[in-house]
């Protein structure tokens, strides 16, 4: 190769390595901005509300545009469009997890201070004595922490085998048929349903039998199964696909019946994955609402009996005491909501934990 072919092939990478930004340049950036875009709500005037909220907003647009044009006019085209891509897609998660951020920080805020002792141990939201006019009752949530425990274990009693059940059907035994694809289209449009037809479904069918103005805890959890069948059908679905088909034709090629191989060799495979997808599914349907205002009703005392009476769960505790207005009920809800987050929170670290404690081992 001759001296000036060498030259060649480092020039052009010279002069790119030459002409780049600063590594602090969207830092620098993003302040220059937002110092910009407060100077200018100053000498505007704005309200303080509108400040915190527009400042933050004009800074961060502002900075979509500077960068990429920095960039343009000191490195080249590809680097700005890499820019300017990268900064629409940082800014599209600011806008994910501020208002994620903000309304926890909220909730810990407000609901922190009223979780103690007599929180988790009392009865009631209270509620006001027109005879002696005062407010009487408890401000406690224990009797929605059993009704919510209550109806979540017969609504994942009832779903559990139900899914686990169709999604061994689909899989194992439904290749190629009709059924098995009518059933599919089902699970896909019952995974859409909105929650309040669930609920209303219920009433319905315990309306039915039982007659008007029937509330128990058993029909919330008939409400919240029929949203969990189909997370628990299709979790299940794609964990037992994942088992190699050489296991099963090993078990066939042993003698073992179809049956047998499912439950000896199937199903404790996958069981990980359906342990976990059956967490993930108590844990979308832990916080439901709207179901459960139509159908199980609220109680200011404890009921372990999903089959008599009524039963509060902690979702409806929320409404019903953010909905009198009343601080102190307003206290109980935030509190009730912060408990609410921690229980969702729990359930989905304990089905990941428990997905690393039953995956297959890998040798590695």
């Amino acid at each position: 190769m001759s001296a000036v072919d060498a030259t060649l092939d480092v020039e052009p990478t010279r002069s790119m390595q030459s002409a780049r930004l600063p590594r602090l340049a969207p830092l620098i950036v993003l302040v220059a901005t937002l110092a910009l875009s407060a100077l200018g709500a100053l000498l505007l005037g704005w309200a303080w509300g509108t400040k915190w909220i527009a400042v933050p907003i004009v800074g961060v647009g502002l900075a979509d545009i500077v960068l990429p044009l920095w960039s343009a006019v000191v490195e080249n085209r590809r680097a700005a469009v890499d820019r300017l891509v990268t900064c629409l897609v940082w800014t599209a998660l600011a806008c994910a997890l501020v208002p994620l951020a903000w309304v926890l920080a909220k909730t810990i805020i407000e609901g922190a201070p009223v979780i103690n002792g007599s929180f988790l141990s009392e009865n009631g939201v209270g509620h006001f004595d027109p005879v002696q006019l005062i407010k009487v009752g408890g401000h406690g949530v224990f009797h929605a922490l059993v009704g919510t425990l209550v109806v979540t274990v017969c609504a994942t009693i009832i779903s559990v085998p139900v899914g686990l059940m169709c999604a061994i059907y689909l899989v194992e035994y439904a290749r190629g048929k009709w059924l098995g694809r009518a059933v599919t289209v089902l699970v896909d449009v019952m995974t859409g349903i909105p929650s309040i037809v669930a609920g209303l479904f219920a009433l319905s069918l315990f309306t039915v039998f039982f007659g008007n103005g029937t509330r128990l805890g058993i029909m919330g959890a008939v409400a919240l199964s029929l949203l969990m069948i189909p997370t628990v059908v299709r979790a299940s679905e794609e964990m037992m696909r994942l088992v190699p088909s050489d296991l099963r034709e090993a078990a066939y090629a042993l003698g073992v019946p179809k049956w047998r191989t499912i439950v000896k060799v199937v199903i404790p495979t996958a069981v990980g994955g359906l342990v976990t997808g059956v967490t993930l599914a108590v844990a979308r349907v832990v916080g439901e609402t709207a179901p459960l205002l139509v159908t199980v009703g609220a109680l200011d005392n404890t009921n372990w009996n999903p089959f008599h009476d009524k039963m509060t769960t902690i979702p409806v505790l929320i409404s019903n005491a953010q909905s009198t207005n009343s601080p102190d009920d307003l206290k109980t809800a935030w509190g009730a909501a912060l408990l609410l987050i921690l229980i969702v929170m729990i359930l989905n670290l304990a089905a990941r934990i428990i997905g690393k404690i039953f995956a297959p081992k890998t040798g590695r």
